[in-house]
């Protein structure tokens, strides 16, 4: 499909220090015929600081269905259009996928324009192996989602970024600890580019302890190192299996306490809690 129209530019604002603004996003910004904005207040600051005089339309969750189909039209009758989220790269845990895939198949041109961003500045400040890794967001707050997010990242044998609000951290680190992730080596990024910017550094289980008495403030991420593999043979993943069959686990439970402990794949790890 041919592009046509104007050009949708999704752009990162600064997640903390404001010297993160970079001279394209600002210029980019000036030449729009509208800012789509998932808070306007807080992006009217930003806006306001770097003298950008545009229009601005609010963007988010809970009118994107709605709103959609009119930046769209506006798209394809000629008018360029910046979106942005509250800070950093939008999409990232934050409204706009909607309207990138609904521009995109209008044959709209969608364009980026790169800046800050949480998920990579507390990768690149790790120092865990990020040679491969997998960003999963915010986990489910509770039910089977919950349990299946938890699975999915004790099993990974890569690095696994996580968003995390602050209150919900200490939990959050326990169940993994809880899991079969306690040994891993982990930090827990807070406050990247700001005043009091922190990153703890600790096994999962020991940063559990941590912020179960002292509860961090502000914005988290938190980088967790990938599982290392173990080689067990098919018949200690069994008697292991019938161990914790005998202590009453579900197979469900079975088979995510083989793939956790000792990276079973997943086919073999269904057959043996079910044997």
């Amino acid at each position: 499909m041919s592009e046509t129209g104007g050009t949708l530019f999704v752009v990162s604002t600064p997640i903390g220090n404001m010297g993160d603004f970079s001279f394209r996003a600002v210029e980019t910004l000036r030449s729009v015929a509208a800012v789509l904005a998932e808070d306007t207040r807080h992006t009217r600051h930003l806006m306001t600081r770097y003298e950008i005089d545009v229009p601005l339309v609010a963007y988010h969750e809970h009118n994107e269905a709605k709103a959609t189909p009119g930046l769209v039209a506006r798209l394809l009758g000629g008018e360029s259009l910046a979106l942005v989220s509250d800070a950093g790269t939008p999409l990232l845990s934050d409204p706009g996928a909607r309207l990138v895939r609904a521009a995109a198949d209008a044959g709209v041109r969608v364009s980026p324009v790169p800046g800050a961003s949480a998920l990579l500045a507390a990768l690149v400040a790790s120092g865990l192996d990020i040679a491969r890794f997998t960003f999963v967001g915010f986990l489910a707050r509770k039910g089977g989602e919950r349990r299946a997010g938890i699975e999915d990242v004790v099993a990974a044998q890569h690095a696994v970024v996580l968003y995390e609000a602050a209150n919900r951290v200490a939990d959050t680190l326990a169940e993994l600890a809880e899991a079969g992730a306690g040994e891993r080596a982990t930090v827990v990024a807070r406050e990247l580019t700001k005043q009091y910017e922190e990153l703890r550094r600790g096994t999962l289980a020991e940063l559990a302890a941590y912020y179960g008495q002292t509860p961090p403030r502000g914005e988290v991420v938190i980088v967790i190192a990938g599982r290392t593999p173990q080689a067990v043979s098919e018949d200690e993943l069994r008697a292991r299996a019938v161990a914790l069959r005998a202590e009453g686990r579900s197979a469900r439970d079975v088979a995510a306490a083989l793939a956790a402990e000792f990276g079973a794949p997943r086919n073999v790890a269904y057959r043996l809690a079910h044997e």
